[in-house]
């Protein structure tokens, strides 16, 4: 009697693949990230509870992992459903961002202000108004926009008053 007499052969390679997909999907779901599998052989076990244990097996999981190319984080887990070039994007994102000073500025409590203006001439006051000691801390952010200059600020009366004072 061979080891195939069962009728359980070992997966193909595509198959594996999909389990392994949804292994590391059902971590994530379940755990916020993935804090188990860091190599093929971490994969082996459940493979081992469905199909009888070969070094086939063990190679053929082996190939699927190699295969579906997933990136891992600083402490050696497997990240899925990112490509290497993602997870290097984000990974260059996130080092940009901390050596900026990068925050979240929530706008929820900003309300808009708009200044209407010429288009040939929105660049120029925007920059005038960016460096204006006198609109430091007055607005949160300002945008060119169709027909003037979008403004979002805290403090709406004083912006207000600001530009009311130069009209």
């Amino acid at each position: 009697m061979d080891k195939y007499s069962s009728g359980r052969k070992n997966p193909s390679r595509e198959t594996c693949q999909q389990i392994i997909k949804r292994i590391l999907s059902v971590e994530i779901l379940e755990n916020g990230s993935n804090r188990h599998f860091r190599q093929s052989s971490d994969f082996l076990g459940y493979f081992e509870s469905l199909y009888p244990a070969s070094d086939s097996l063990s190679k053929q999981v082996q190939r699927a992992v190699k295969a579906l190319n997933m990136p891992k984080d600083e402490k050696g887990y497997y990240i899925p459903n990112k490509t290497l070039q993602q997870f290097e994007q984000e990974r260059e994102l996130r080092s940009i961002l901390a050596k900026s000073g990068s925050f979240i500025d929530d706008l929820e409590d900003c309300q808009p202000f708009f200044l209407s203006l010429d288009p040939s001439y929105q660049d120029y006051v925007l920059q005038i108004i960016s460096e204006c000691e006198t609109f430091r801390d007055q607005f949160v952010t300002a945008q060119r926009c169709s027909g003037g200059l979008l403004f979002y600020t805290r403090n709406r009366q004083q912006l207000k008053i600001l530009f009311d004072s130069l009209l």
